[in-house]
């Protein structure tokens, strides 16, 4: 019996084969999973994972696709995407909260709010979900997700769930050291008492701040790279004056050149990567400096 065949007999509609992927981007981009399964429990996840034997090689883990470019081809292998169901939020003893992996950052910065815990304020500008959020050790405005991270829920390529501790990962700049055969459930996160209302004016102002640096309600993915050390990523890009430069319907963003957008959705992969690829090379033939793209790419062209 094909995988294909199996799969279907075992977890029915929970499994599609070649489901398009364009519309789990935030760039709206990209061809199809050859097989792509939406868990809704972590048993059921367990039972997909065991059963796919020798091709456990190709799974891939997508979020909330806000820092994915998903190329034209499509994905040969397995996406994995965890629903609804693991988007939750728990308050526990000791200031500590609980989440789902697929919660949304903003919603956990609102959560903490409404319970008066501080530290939580920058993810309220933040895109994507908390699972992305820890594999990227996402941050802004000098916090990131190392920070506040307690303890993170996993299951591995064999189906099997283990806790890690917050002091056994090594988090670096939009990073860390999680292996990739590792699909993040849940994690649990430790904040400080705090005056609500303070609480709330930091957030407003990081959201301003936000909204008044960054362009909005555009087909993009966010930061395209990363920052250097001691220097920006969009102050290369226009200082190399490649901050105007276009392929096809792939433009950079007037009102931030680190994002790179998808114009009226008439753009395509090929076209993002190729300007990606374009901007690396005239900033590094000016500067000798490479950019590292901060987004991820899969799939095929």
């Amino acid at each position: 019996m094909k995988i294909q065949d199996s799969l279907k007999n075992q977890f029915g509609d929970k499994v599609l084969f070649n489901e398009k992927l364009s519309k789990f981007s935030w760039f709206n981009l990209g061809g199809p999973a050859e097989i792509f399964f939406k868990a809704d429990t972590t048993s059921q996840l367990s039972s997909f994972i065991k059963s796919l034997k020798e091709q456990k090689k190709k799974i891939k883990i997508l979020g909330a696709g806000s820092n994915t470019l998903i190329r034209d081809g499509g994905v040969e292998g397995i996406i994995i995407k965890l629903s609804s169901n693991f988007s939750y939020l728990k308050l526990l003893k000791n200031n500590i909260i609980e989440v789902g992996a697929a919660t949304l950052d903003k919603k956990l910065s609102d959560f903490a709010k409404q319970n008066s815990l501080t530290g939580f304020e920058f993810l309220s500008c933040i895109p994507g979900s908390i699972g992305g959020g820890i594999i990227m050790n996402s941050g802004c405005y000098g916090e990131d997700i190392s920070k506040i991270i307690e303890s993170v829920e996993v299951m591995d390529f064999e189906g099997n769930k283990k806790e890690i501790k917050s002091n056994q990962i090594k988090f670096f700049y939009r990073g860390c050291n999680l292996k990739e055969n590792l699909i993040i459930l849940s994690a649990r996160f430790k904040g400080q008492l705090g005056n609500k209302r303070n609480i709330e004016e930091k957030q407003m102002e990081l959201i301003k701040r936000k909204k008044d640096s960054q362009p909005n309600q555009i087909k993009t993915c966010g930061s395209t790279f990363k920052n250097l050390e001691n220097k920006k990523a969009w102050e290369l890009i226009k200082e190399t004056n490649c901050d105007k430069l276009s392929v096809g319907h792939a433009k950079i963003s007037e009102k931030h050149c680190n994002f790179f957008v998808n114009e009226k959705g008439k753009a395509n992969s090929q076209d993002i990567e190729k300007l990606i690829e374009t901007v690396q090379k005239e900033v590094f033939k000016k500067t000798k400096i490479n950019l590292e793209l901060e987004i991820k790419v899969i799939g095929k062209n």
